[in-house]
């Protein structure tokens, strides 16, 4: 039992102004594993104060000063990798074998590659008789998710430190526990006090407390994209910069000319990882109709190969959803998908029945499913997917585009030229050609319903800088 009752606020750790407390859940056996505090719209507000305040000196650094203290946190982050996995493997479910070099090493290459980054960016140019300065924006609060916790939390605060600014971290009350481990590290590694301050709470009093008070500078937010236009709603009365990363519908178009085989595999492996629980899953899989039966057949042979598992079970490929609310959710959905006539290949609502406890859903498989349908619409979060043939190119591509998001998406084609003249027309941040694999160095982000602004690499720290020019 993990219990967390103090906020870390200006370097210290402080008591909640209240005295309500968040349970936290563990997935796999759906007993309670942890609790924080709930925090108010006061420990917002302080937590403000204390970011605002530490900006003044922090804003003022070298980047080589930011730099040094990047690679001591990077140093206490090292040394607590297995701590974190399984932390995060007990809040998400995500097995543990999978939990510790994902869940907490790619917070770890986060931290790496801003290091790196800082060594070359360039905060300064000459245009003409214009001194060109790029400045922090000031204090971010960063707004996080559940799914890959500690993760996300990196993707926001490495660029923000590193651009000179000062945070507050708001993770998701359903997976908090590593964020209290991350302030630990931060005192570990002697950040100022004030230039990383980390609250929880539930999203509409603490969330909302940082998204309207006036010193925050920046709201950066991962989630849903209803949550995300309410969050820069509420951010536009003080005309704060705001950057979202939301929802995906994400399509996996399947050329007449790939490798069925692979790109069967590769896509119902990217649906189906975290559990279904990604952003940027392709959970609809496009297929010429001559090859729908064969493409059926496979997808539902490599579903079935995944082995649903507790985090703890060595032999699990696929772990539970984060909640009960997000199992009953996912199996609404595949309700929906039956009522609405799609064709049920494998799995479904039911609990399996070896697994009676923990919040599991079976790999499922639609077929036949029309871009009309609920299940190929809308967002869905879990280990489910759309399977949707159609006639040719053009209509691939079109029913590829034909969403409000676009996030990601995927192309396979044995013809590597064909495949990148099918992705320049697909409306999405990333495309992934022929399962290539996903680099930290790039730019993430979406178009349209998706988001706004991009995450990691040199990229994610253009967001929180402000320009300034200098007329000489």
């Amino acid at each position: 039992m993990i219990v967390r009752d103090k906020f870390y606020i200006d370097g210290q750790w402080v008591a909640p102004v209240g005295k309500e407390v968040l349970d936290v859940v563990d997935a796999s056996t759906e007993e309670v594993m942890g609790t924080v505090p709930a925090g108010v719209e006061e420990d917002a507000s302080r937590a403000v104060e204390a970011a605002s305040a530490a900006f003044e000196s922090w804003g003022m650094t070298t980047a080589q000063e930011r730099q040094s203290y990047l690679k001591k946190l990077h140093t206490a982050m090292a040394s607590r990798q297995d701590e974190l996995g399984k932390v995060m493997a007990g809040e998400v479910g995500m097995p543990l074998g999978m939990a510790k070099p994902i869940q907490a090493g790619l917070p770890l290459q986060g931290v790496a590659n801003f290091i790196k980054i800082l060594d070359s960016y360039c905060f300064e140019e000459t245009i003409a008789n214009s001194d060109i300065i790029k400045e922090p924006v000031g204090v971010v609060a960063c707004i996080t998710p559940w799914n890959f916790p500690l993760h996300q939390i990196m993707a926001k605060v490495c660029p923000a430190l590193a651009a000179g600014c000062t945070v507050i971290v708001k993770p998701s009350e359903v997976a908090p526990l590593t964020a209290f481990m991350l302030a630990e590290m931060v005192e570990e590694a002697g950040f100022p006090p004030g230039v990383v301050n980390v609250i929880t709470g539930l999203g509409p009093v603490v969330g909302e407390a940082l998204a309207t008070h006036p010193k925050v500078d920046m709201v950066s937010f991962t989630g849903s994209t209803r949550a995300g236009k309410r969050v820069a709603e509420l951010a536009a009365d003080t005309v704060k910069r705001v950057v979202v990363e939301l929802g995906g519908k994400s399509p996996s178009l399947i050329l007449d000319d790939a490798d069925i085989e692979d790109a069967v595999r590769g896509t119902v492996n990217d649906c189906y990882f975290n559990s279904g629980q990604t952003c940027a899953a392709h959970t609809r899989m496009l297929v010429p109709e001559a090859e729908y039966e064969r493409v059926a057949k496979k997808a539902v042979e490599v579903a079935q190969s995944l082995t649903l598992g507790q985090s703890g079970d060595p032999k699990a490929k696929l772990g539970p959803v984060i909640s009960k609310v997000q199992q009953e959710r996912v199996r609404n959905y595949i309700r929906q998908g039956i009522d609405e006539g799609a064709e049920l290949l494998c799995g479904g609502p039911e609990q399996p029945d070896n697994l009676p406890t923990g919040f599991f859903i079976k790999p499922t498989v639609f077929g036949k499913v029309s871009q009309d349908m609920t299940i190929a619409r809308e967002e869905i979060f879990g280990p489910v997917l759309s399977i949707i043939p159609y006639k040719d190119e053009e209509e691939a591509i079109r029913i590829a585009n034909d969403t409000i998001y676009g996030l990601s998406s995927g192309v396979w084609s044995k013809d590597k030229d064909r495949a990148r003249r099918v992705a320049r027309r697909l409306r999405s941040g990333n495309v992934i050609i022929n399962g290539g694999g996903f680099n930290m160095m790039a730019p993430f982000g979406g178009f349209k319903q998706s988001g706004n602004g991009r995450e990691h690499g040199p990229y994610a720290l253009d967001d929180y800088l402000e320009c300034k020019a200098l007329q000489m």
